[in-house]
């Protein structure tokens, strides 16, 4: 099946990379050379337009940062929905909120495309392995149609409903949890410290401990390590924590930890961490606090 990926970031290059092993012809769209070179060499193209995207791709996934990029990928100056033949897939992976989904969908289906509400889960790791798990909403025949691409990236697929938003309702749901839980992992991880704690050993004892969380083991290590290169980024939880607020005030419901969780994130950006490892939210306590963290100088 030919396949194009919008964006080559830490999903949208897993997801091309295992299309590509598939044996599927992959066109990647990536504004970065140096990603674009990596992606050639494996067995790609790609291109820094959407523009450029072949007019007999019959299926196209979006791995932008918002909304507004997505509308711009596909409908903009140098969209690639004009492009496309009717009947094409359009597999929209970007995290936005739900109404900005059925927009889109709006738009898209007016375009004689066909589109999947489809965000997705794995992180940087579900991605590389065709692991992630796909929160999917759309037609039957939008489903059948995107079926070799959704294989080869995924190994769970939900159907949640026929009409776009519901997946990306599900997904923001998801997100307030992940949000939550990476923050008061490292507040967690902070107050140790402070305690006077030493971090790998409390890192080993709460892995064992009814405290225990999955983001507790995937993010602290990374603290551990000293190494705070973005596997996902502090800037996509102020993105995607805000999402789900404005979502809440919309519906008059309170979300006291979403937004405590928020300012956090908020209050690391402010202090120049946001394209930092979202577990580097932590150095919000270390500013406040005055703690080293594992692998800095005293």
């Amino acid at each position: 099946m030919r396949v194009a990926v919008i964006g080559l970031g830490s999903m949208g290059m897993g997801a091309a990379l295992n299309l590509v092993a598939k044996g599927h012809p992959v066109f990647g769209v990536e504004p970065r050379q140096s990603v674009r070179d990596d992606f050639v060499a494996a067995g790609g193209q790609a291109a820094s337009s959407a523009a450029e995207i072949p007019g007999d791709t019959e299926a196209v996934i979006v791995f932008v940062v918002n909304a507004a990029q997505a509308e711009d990928v596909l409908f903009g100056p140098a969209g690639c929905a004009a492009r496309l033949q009717p009947g094409t897939v359009i597999l929209m992976c970007t995290t936005v909120a739900p109404e900005a989904a059925r927009a889109l969908d709006r738009k898209v289906t007016e375009a004689g495309l066909m589109m999947l509400d489809a965000p997705v889960s794995g992180g940087m790791v579900g991605a590389r392995d065709g692991a992630m798990t796909v929160m999917g909403a759309g037609s039957e025949a939008a489903f059948e149609r995107a079926a070799p691409v959704l294989d080869a990236i995924a190994t769970k697929i939900w159907r949640l409903g026929d009409a776009a938003g519901i997946g990306s309702t599900v997904k923001m749901v998801n997100q307030l949890l992940a949000g939550v839980h990476i923050a008061v992992a490292a507040e967690a991880m902070a107050l140790g410290i402070r305690a006077g704690a030493d971090p790998q050993t409390l890192f080993d004892v709460i892995s064992g401990s009814a405290g225990n969380s999955w983001m507790w083991q995937n993010r602290m290590p990374h603290i551990l390590a000293n190494d705070d290169t973005p596997l996902s980024a502090v800037n996509i939880f102020v993105k995607d924590l805000g999402i789900v607020l404005d979502q809440a005030r919309a519906l008059t419901f309170p979300l006291p930890m979403a937004s405590a969780a928020h300012q956090l994130f908020l209050g690391a950006a402010a202090n120049g961490q946001g394209a930092k490892d979202d577990a580097f939210v932590i150095r919000v306590w270390q500013a406040i606090a005055g703690i080293r963290l594992p692998g800095e100088e005293g």
